[in-house]
């Protein structure tokens, strides 16, 4: 059983920053081994990549966060986080918390941050 739980979106304007946090709840066995990602869906659009990190720590990002956000994660696996920088309007969307291990997908129930003026 995979438990993942978002917290951290709210309201920003654009420019500031933002934290968000997944907290898993599994075994140590999945745990250790999860791949962990953050995925969001704005409006109207289809859920896309935002950022991903295997369990060894390698990471990878869609194109249009590159150099503004960062997902990492505790040492105990059991959170990861994904800050944001210089967020834009464009951001505004549900944020996804998912893990994926041997081929099964996990996701959390989302977090919402919407960047406003």
């Amino acid at each position: 059983q995979v438990q993942l739980v978002e917290s951290g979106g709210g309201l920003v304007q654009p420019g500031e920053s933002l934290r968000l946090s997944c907290a898993a709840s599994a075994s140590d066995f999945i745990i250790s081994r999860m791949g962990m990602g953050w995925y969001r869906q704005a409006p109207g659009k289809q859920r896309e990549l935002v950022a991903t990190i295997t369990s060894t720590g390698i990471t990878n990002y869609a194109d249009d966060v590159k150099g503004r956000f960062t997902i990492s994660r505790n040492s105990a696996k059991t959170t990861v986080y994904l800050q944001m920088n210089s967020l834009k309007s464009e951001d505004t969307a549900v944020y996804y918390c998912k893990g994926q291990l041997y081929g099964i997908n996990y996701w959390g129930k989302g977090t919402l941050v919407t960047v406003s003026s």
